[in-house]
């Protein structure tokens, strides 16, 4: 897969879009499954080739992360925007509760799941959180274990799963379970559910806005980003580049 050819994996530009595209498919009973694209993934797909064929098995895909928007637009996009993956958590949850769809977590630790779908039903009346699935450390997306647990979402009710198990399990899990049960909707979020249940804390609004996020994360916990942020600033000269000359090579002129 080629830089630009990882950029070009959004196939929703935007959040409006993105819940009235699984608005259809709850009131359908269609299945889907929902992909967060950044520069760390971007990293894995490189090197990944069972990353990069579950990212194709996604029925969504959109921009979590200044960079991909930023590098969509150089390269003619202008339609894309910032869909973070935590910030789909809230819209989804009142979703679920408009079109009375049930909803279960998967990943994570029981505690925070717990005190997460405490939160969310607090936040938006009706909901029903029908399942919370803690995996145990070391957790195989391909195993008998994994298996078990995409069977326990199905037969529980769930209409939309929330998968928080970071990059590159969940989404695996999300391609493996969407064609397991074609009827359940997957929403990979890695660290939002601990954002809501408070076991984590995001970087306040202002820092957002002015695009820092990134900066934030790296300071409350360098031993574990220093490595991933360092292997994305490697990658943005190529991706800069790729989107420039897809840019021109399309003709592309609108602004």
């Amino acid at each position: 897969m080629t830089d630009f050819g990882a950029l070009r994996l959004v196939n929703v530009p935007t959040r409006a879009a993105l819940l009235a595209q699984i608005a259809d498919h709850l009131d359908a009973g269609k299945g889907f499954a929902i992909a967060t694209l950044n520069l760390d993934h971007i990293v894995k797909l490189r090197n990944h080739a069972e990353f990069r064929q579950a990212y194709r098995a996604h029925t969504h895909v959109v921009a979590d992360g200044n960079p991909i928007v930023w590098l969509s637009r150089l390269a003619g996009y202008s339609d894309v925007r910032l869909v973070p993956g935590s910030e789909l958590i809230e819209p989804l949850a009142s979703l679920a509760v408009s079109k009375k769809a049930s909803v279960a977590f998967l990943g994570s630790t029981e505690q925070v799941l717990l005190r997460a779908a405490v939160r969310l039903a607090t936040h938006h009346s009706g909901l029903q959180v029908t399942a919370c699935l803690s995996p145990e450390f070391g957790f195989d997306p391909h195993s008998a274990a994994a298996d078990a647990m995409l069977d326990s979402l199905a037969a529980s009710g769930a209409r939309i799963c929330f998968l928080a198990l970071g990059a590159p399990k969940q989404e695996i899990l999300a391609a493996r379970g969407l064609l397991r049960h074609p009827h359940l909707g997957f929403v990979s979020i890695g660290a939002g559910l601990d954002f809501i249940a408070g076991h984590q804390t995001r970087a306040p609004v202002w820092v957002r806005k002015i695009a820092m996020e990134w900066l934030w994360r790296l300071l409350t916990n360098p031993r574990r980003l220093a490595r991933r942020y360092l292997d994305c600033l490697v990658i943005l000269p190529g991706l800069t580049y790729s989107a420039l000359v897809a840019r021109l090579r399309n003709g592309v002129t609108r602004s």
